[in-house]
């Protein structure tokens, strides 16, 4: 795809992986929309990184899980450019439980989460695809997780969220090729203030440690870490859909073997 003075929805772009998201679009000359819930100081901060780069930013306040805002949210984009050619479902949310408990996670803590998670994103893609085709087609990029793999994470329900974002996006990557293609990223621990937040300081202190002691890259990602993966899926990766691509630093290799300098090349 050609990136620049493509339109681009980013949800959950205010902070953290969404923001480093449209930043990166906005360096290649996209036109993108900042979407945030709660976040409206934040998103404008964004909004105006962007547009000092020379592209068009609008700001746009919705909860994905609610059905009317990701319509308006299209619309938005659609009245104000005349097209949308890429979505990224960054969006997220998650509660803290004790998986070894059953009885601290809820009913209505699955319906939450996976009301954003799933069904938010779901929303997203229902309402951006007939948009994408108007002018020839897009792409769609879920930010998932690699708990999704590992059985990890702050919830069974977060877990399980992300288990279902995956499957939902092989699904619609059969359904809606050959002008769309949907692909999923997958990362592990990730420097941001979300995750500072959701586990506590220490908790997310240790599992940094823990994750940069045993993956072969030797350090937890950064949000530009994971939107440059995004960015690619949308601008370089052409003949790719449905694929779920880990952005962890190798820590899914297994744990405990990196060692400094432990690859070397050549003889003598």
């Amino acid at each position: 795809m050609n990136i620049r003075e493509a339109a681009v929805i980013v949800t959950g772009s205010a902070t953290g992986v969404g923001a480093a998201c449209v930043r990166q679009f906005a360096e290649r000359g996209a036109r993108v929309a900042v979407n945030y819930n709660r976040s409206k100081a934040e998103a404008d901060e964004t909004a105006d990184a962007c547009r000092a780069l020379g592209v068009e930013v609008i700001v746009v306040q919705g909860d994905v899980a609610d059905d009317g805002a990701c319509r308006a949210m299209v619309g938005a984009v659609v009245d104000r450019w005349g097209r949308l050619d890429a979505l990224v479902n960054n969006a997220a949310m998650t509660v803290k439980s004790d998986p070894f408990d059953l009885e601290t996670l809820s009913a209505r803590d699955f319906q939450d989460v996976f009301s954003v998670n799933v069904i938010g994103a779901y929303q997203m893609c229902r309402a951006a695809i007939p948009a994408m085709r108007t002018n020839g087609g897009g792409a769609i990029v879920n930010v998932s997780s690699n708990v999704a793999f590992t059985g990890g994470g702050s919830s069974l329900a977060y877990t399980a969220s992300k288990g279902a974002l995956n499957a939902l996006t092989m699904a619609l990557a059969r359904t809606c090729g050959p002008d769309i293609r949907v692909n999923a990223v997958c990362p592990g621990v990730i420097d941001t203030r979300w995750m500072r937040q959701t586990l506590g300081t220490d908790a997310y202190a240790a599992l940094a440690q823990r994750f940069s002691d045993t993956a072969p890259l030797g350090r937890v990602a950064t949000p530009e870490d994971v939107a440059g993966a995004v960015v690619w899926l949308v601008e370089g990766a052409d003949f790719i859909t449905g694929e779920l691509l880990s952005v962890d630093g190798g820590v899914r290799l297994g744990g405990g073997v990196r060692k400094k300098a432990a690859c070397t090349g050549g003889g003598s």
